[in-house]
């Protein structure tokens, strides 16, 4: 039934039979194998798979196999954006895009460079309750809230401590309910329409993602583990993930919205932030891990003068060290746990590192 369900995802942003679905995913991850592969039998559509990605073939591909439509993770699409400009890149049958995690930037200039593409975001996890697609292409979002959502999946943003690592309750005992344009931990109710089967053979870890007593005694609650937050408008936009969030000078800083912001510097191919604990200092001090564009070098002052602009001054990052290559997964999301444990400390790094001296 959970496969069923998410196979139908890719029918649902608008993969039909005759469509030609490219992706260059590992099969074991669940996005390639349901929604891609499983989503491509659904509808009876042609899927094209590539053993290991590759962003200077993946147009050379897409002409080849007269691909449609393209199965993507944010990363995916940043390395696409990386590679040279070449001449005739909207030279091409692709339609559509089916995937998840792209950042605005990168979302911008994609459509920029590729042609007028529509991007199908979506947001959800294999073992959650529910999700959202993106159907209206503002750029950025993960969905919007509407009365179909709101009547079959009764989903909330509610504060969250990130310090305590767990959720703002009020005298009463329940959760509060963040207001728009506030950060909040995405919790999704457990119905019979919203199931959560948890996970097989660990009963442990199953009530661990399931939150009771939230809005009010007795009910329940599927955990994402995902800062959200919703606009005036109601379009939600994922913000961080609960562990890579960290707390300095009283302040959330929410590390994909910092790199998002300082990836626009033009020195920085690829940039991963994350928190570290700094002797005598309550919460963690923001840093960064920066691979450059080819042939640059780190201009601190310039650097220095875009976060300050762009960036509330907790959220600046006080170090920085310079990498080759950052680390990945191999479904291309950034790793931080070595980063984090090696902290600022010279006598492990071997790298250019940098401090940020304000005066």
């Amino acid at each position: 039934k959970k496969l069923m369900m998410a196979a139908n995802l890719s029918k649902l942003s608008g993969l039909r039979g005759s469509d030609i679905m490219y992706t260059a995913l590992p099969l074991y991850h669940s996005a390639a194998l349901l929604v891609g592969l499983a989503g491509c039998l659904e509808v009876g559509a042609t899927c094209v798979l590539r053993a290991k990605f590759s962003a200077s073939q993946f147009w050379n591909d897409c002409r080849h196999y007269k691909v449609t439509v393209i199965q993507y993770v944010g990363e995916l699409m940043r390395y696409i954006c990386n590679t040279p400009e070449r001449p005739g890149e909207r030279d091409h049958s692709v339609r559509m895009a089916i995937g998840n995690g792209m950042r605005a930037e990168v979302w911008k200039k994609f459509l920029q460079r590729f042609g007028p593409i529509t991007i199908r975001e979506f947001y959800g996890a294999t073992e959650g309750n529910a999700g959202f697609i993106n159907y209206t292409g503002k750029i950025g979002a993960v969905g919007r809230l509407n009365t179909f959502l709101q009547k079959f999946t009764a989903f909330q943003l509610i504060r969250y401590n990130v310090e305590q690592d767990e959720p703002v309750r009020n005298e009463q005992g329940f959760c509060i309910p963040v207001r728009p344009g506030e950060p909040g931990l995405l919790v999704i109710k457990i119905t019979s329409k919203t199931p959560f089967h948890g996970y097989a053979g660990d009963p442990e870890k199953t009530e661990k993602k399931v939150l009771r007593n939230v809005l009010a005694k007795g009910d329940a609650f599927f955990n994402s583990g995902d800062i959200l937050r919703m606009d005036h408008e109601k379009f939600l936009y994922f913000q961080d993930r609960v562990g890579d969030t960290f707390r300095w000078k009283g302040e959330n800083v929410a590390t994909t919205e910092v790199e998002n912001i300082l990836n626009l510097v033009n020195f920085i191919q690829e940039i991963n932030v994350y928190g570290v604990s700094v002797p005598g200092c309550e919460g963690k001090c923001g840093m960064a891990a920066v691979c450059l564009k080819a042939g640059t070098s780190f201009e601190g002052e310039s650097f220095y003068a875009h976060a300050k602009e762009t960036l509330p001054s907790y959220a600046v990052p006080r170090f920085v060290r310079i990498q080759e290559a950052l680390e990945i997964t191999v479904t291309f999301k950034q790793r931080k746990g070595n980063l984090i444990k090696e902290g600022f400390n010279p006598n492990v790094i071997k790298e250019p590192l940098f401090f940020l001296d304000d005066t």
